[in-house]
């Protein structure tokens, strides 16, 4: 029996692991009312410097926020330990 709800629960193949989790922590987020993206710059990449960033900001948060990683895995681990230190309690 269905109520209506979306479950929210990640649905990971564990050799996948963040890539499979980082648009429902997007969505959630919005949700919430804070705008984020997570990007990667070919430029930085072709530089082995690290390419991916998420960037966050509004709703609850008082001000903006950015993590940098070499991976999509480093810059979502960063990016989830500083939402969780600025007081939002993403469920994944």
């Amino acid at each position: 029996m269905t109520t209506g709800n979306r479950s929210r629960g990640p649905k990971t193949d564990e050799e996948r692991g963040v890539e499979d989790v980082t648009l429902l922590i997007l969505e959630w987020l919005g949700e919430q009312g804070v705008n984020a993206m997570i990007r990667v710059d070919a430029e930085r990449l072709a530089d082995n410097a690290p390419a991916w960033t998420f960037a966050a900001s509004g709703g609850p948060l008082a001000h903006g926020m950015r993590a940098d990683g070499r991976t999509v895995q480093q810059c979502m681990s960063v990016a989830l330990a500083r939402l969780r230190d600025a007081g939002l309690s993403v469920p994944f």
